[in-house]
């Protein structure tokens, strides 16, 4: 597998406002298994989405950054798995990246796991000439605090396609830019 940065270390240490260390490194194929069952774990997720992301999950074990994904993972001491953010340039845009996933474990949740991980990926963006980041999500009320998340973190809506996914459940896509 190709280097997973050319920025940062593969692995940084995040402690925690509650003083709860975790460290996020680049996803290893030993996590596929927990990052299956964080997703399954995540009530917002249909099982057709996750099958979804463990194609693209696996799509980055076998390629690399060749893939077109960036897949790091947040652990605890013990190197357990809990959450991961995967994101990439958009193809045939310049300086246009998505964050396509983020999950993380439930018994972690509002203990700066989801925030860590996307302040990482924005650095990493930043260091790859990215100037903006897309984040595509529902509107359903399931998906509200994803949608809040975003927002605490800068992230606008900037467009809506009604009835996209389902009758009654437009995407949304938040879009932040990145000062470089």
């Amino acid at each position: 597998m190709a280097n997973q940065s050319s920025r940062s270390e593969n692995s940084t240490a995040c402690p925690t406002e509650t003083q709860e260390p975790f460290r996020l490194r680049v996803m290893q194929p030993g996590d596929k298994r927990s990052l299956t069952a964080i997703l399954e774990g995540t009530p917002e997720f249909k099982p057709a989405e996750i099958v979804v992301a463990e194609e693209v999950i696996d799509c980055f074990l076998k390629q690399g950054l060749a893939s077109g994904y960036r897949v790091w993972v947040a652990v605890e001491e013990t190197d357990s798995v809990i959450g991961y953010i995967c994101f990439g340039q958009t193809p045939l845009t310049e300086g246009t990246w998505d964050i396509y996933w983020i999950a993380v474990a439930d018994t972690w949740r509002g203990r700066g796991v989801g925030r860590a991980l996307v302040a990482h990926a924005e650095g990493e963006i930043r260091h790859g000439g990215g100037r903006m980041v897309l984040v595509e999500t529902s509107s359903k009320p399931e998906y509200h605090t994803a949608r809040m998340f975003y927002g605490h973190r800068g992230y606008l809506p900037v467009s809506v396609i009604a009835d996209f996914y389902t009758p009654g459940d437009s995407k949304l896509t938040l879009q932040k830019l990145l000062g470089l």
